[in-house]
């Protein structure tokens, strides 16, 4: 009897410990801030739509910008970015100036001498240091360097900035300026004609087909613009400084990361621009890697640039003719603070 006794209180103890249980555990009202339905999810913070505009179609020079679109660093900061292929007498300039596009690639004497026709470009990143910038010839010619240059042709297009300076800086005794015709072929066929040229694009194209090429380089000569520099208005870095700061971080990562592994990247080039074979691409990046590293104090100051070389190229072109003096601020061409 006793024992029943005890096990119904135990049963009716049990019961009213559940109950209590179960009261304290009443869902909130639906007006609670408690309650998980009613919480206010965070804002996704809102995807910006730029386009970028290169200066020639892809190549290697654009390496770290197509790196930042395939490894995702545009669309980590927010970016959805629209790269645009440049090609023959695209205004890249032009339409980034206008507010055509947001952002464009250019060199650092185009900026100038377009800023003189008051188009109000800034550079903002510089990834290539040294400029890739060179006359080829051939070894078998005994030209070893700029003073050789004589009884000759050269291949130049008459709008190249580099010219003027060539001409004030050499003798080029009996030396025939002709326009570049944008390929190797003339170069193969004449022993005595050098060309313009980018040092990790033609002078492969040359050996490749039997050439033996000796870059003479420009820089070597004093001239040396920043290339494939960043730019956009002057507006919207005043305006959208968030965005530009953005936008300057992606690129420079996706430069670095194009110069330690740039296979991935090069296979998208190559997708875009069949004329880039994959050994090219790869010769590119590893004579991109030196020039983009010159002169840095460390490798993650990558893009930086300085005014004393801005003033330094003002000056150049001035003396080249290509820029009448006073014209330009070259303390107004570019900006460094992002």
């Amino acid at each position: 009897m006793r024992r029943l006794l005890f096990l119904c209180g135990c049963l009716w103890t049990g019961v009213f410990v559940f109950s209590g249980c179960s009261s304290d555990q009443t869902p909130p009202p639906k007006d609670s801030p408690t309650n998980p339905a009613n919480a206010v999810a965070p804002k996704a913070k809102p995807i910006d739509d730029v386009e970028l505009a290169l200066n020639w179609l892809p190549e290697a020079e654009h390496g770290g910008f197509y790196a930042a679109d395939v490894h995702g660093l545009f669309a980590e900061r927010q970016l959805r970015v629209k790269i645009v292929p440049g090609g023959p007498g695209v205004p890249v300039i032009q339409n980034v100036a206008s507010g055509k596009v947001i952002f464009g690639v250019t060199n650092a004497d185009q900026v100038l001498l377009q800023r003189a026709q008051e188009a109000d470009v800034v550079a903002i990143f510089a990834p290539i240091q040294q400029s890739p910038r060179c006359i080829m010839v051939h070894k078998k010619s005994g030209i070893t360097k700029f003073d050789d240059l004589k009884e000759m042709t050269l291949a130049i297009n008459v709008n190249q900035s580099f010219l003027g300076y060539l001409k004030k800086r050499l003798p080029l005794t009996n030396v025939q300026i002709v326009p570049y015709a944008g390929s190797v072929a003339p170069f193969l066929e004449d022993e005595r004609l050098g060309q313009q040229a980018y040092s990790f694009s033609e002078p492969f194209l040359a050996e490749e087909r039997g050439g033996d090429p000796l870059n003479l380089m420009v820089s070597d000569l004093g001239f040396n613009p920043y290339t494939s520099v960043l730019i956009t208005r002057a507006e919207v870095i005043e305006q959208q400084p968030e965005l530009v700061r953005r936008m300057v971080a992606a690129c420079r990562l996706g430069w670095r990361k194009y110069l330690d592994e740039p296979e991935k990247t090069n296979e998208h080039i190559h997708s875009l621009n069949k004329e880039m074979g994959l050994e090219i691409l790869a010769f590119g990046t590893r004579t991109l890697k030196p020039l983009c590293e010159a002169g840095l104090t460390a490798p993650d100051r990558l893009g930086e640039m300085t005014a004393e070389r801005w003033t330094t190229l003002a000056e150049q072109l001035v003396e080249g003719g290509a820029l009448k003096a006073g014209v330009v601020d070259s303390a107004k061409a570019f900006d460094g603070s992002f």
